[in-house]
């Protein structure tokens, strides 16, 4: 038997996002979100459910199906209901958003244009930055700590991104995961000389392991980070697989404020999906292939 799934496709500099918009139990989010992140399915690197909104003055909430927080799905619904609206070229909007894993709305200017949907959200502000060398797999590994209520990156400065410094931070990433309880850990490979940025994202409710091509949400604790580095407001635009995300990180003697990420969004594919309504029972033997879709790893 099969359930029928409403559901839009965006691309946000190829971080593809699925939002999903028929409603379903919390409790069938994961199920949904992997079967879909699929490669034999839609296909995509994260799923979010629109759902209503709990907050006066939020045109919609957006969950994600880890719980965690997506600043790239942010910019997707943003852009969804934007083109509702039937915006024309270059006219705009402002709406706020109440997101999973942050207790903040979310503020997002979108303006049209052409076949896109360009966008600049405010994004949450981290709690704590800290720097902090551990000896992980033998090695002196130094890293930045970018924490946020429910979330954390981990910014580490790299002068290449090759398969070895890949595979150590999918191992850390998963040892975080299983140890911290963080509804996403983020491994932000940085190379500063070049302003690149190789995103890998974990969420362990899902067991999603992505080498992501566009982050929206790393961007912003680059930008935090290199703010805080720095002691003064920045202005950078990050080079990722998938193309720039330019952030806006301020700075003064109070330390961090406001900081805010801007990209472009299309909306690639509308439509039905069919899934199975019986969850695959992940302590039986399919539990590899039926994860396999959904993360990718370096060999």
């Amino acid at each position: 038997m099969k359930q029928e799934i409403e559901f839009i496709k965006f691309n946000p500099t190829q971080n593809m996002t699925v939002l999903v918009k028929t409603s379903h139990p919390a409790e069938e989010y994961q199920h949904i979100a992997s079967t879909i992140m699929s490669y034999d399915h839609v296909y995509a690197e994260q799923v979010g459910f629109i759902v209503p909104s709990l907050q006066r003055g939020a045109a919609a909430r957006l969950q994600m199906a880890g719980g965690e927080f997506c600043g790239n799905a942010c910019m997707a619904l943003a852009a969804y209901l934007a083109s509702e609206q039937k915006l024309g070229s270059q006219d705009y909007t402002e709406l706020q958003l109440e997101v999973s894993g942050t207790e903040q709305l979310i503020t997002c200017q979108v303006r049209k244009q052409l076949n896109e949907y360009f966008c600049q959200v405010t994004m949450p502000i981290p709690r704590q930055i800290e720097r902090q060398t551990i000896t992980y797999e033998g090695i002196d590994l130094d890293m930045i700590i970018v924490r946020y209520e429910e979330f954390m990156h981990i910014v580490v400065e790299v002068d290449e991104f090759d398969d070895a410094i890949k595979k150590r931070a999918q191992n850390l990433a998963r040892l975080l995961g299983l140890t911290l309880g963080d509804k996403l850990i983020g491994i932000l490979l940085f190379n500063p000389q070049s302003e690149e940025l190789a995103p890998l994202i974990y969420v362990p409710g899902l067991d999603s392991l992505i080498w992501e091509r566009g982050c929206g949400s790393g961007t912003a604790s680059l930008g935090a980070y290199l703010a805080w580095k720095r002691g003064r407001e920045i202005t950078a635009r990050i080079k990722q697989p998938g193309g720039s995300i330019r952030v806006v990180a301020q700075f003064d003697e109070d330390g961090l404020g406001s900081i805010h990420i801007e990209g472009s969004v299309g909306i690639v594919a509308e439509g039905k999906a069919f899934i199975d309504v019986q969850p695959m029972d992940m302590n039986k033997g399919e539990a590899h292939e039926y994860g396999r879709g959904f993360y990718q790893t370096v060999e």
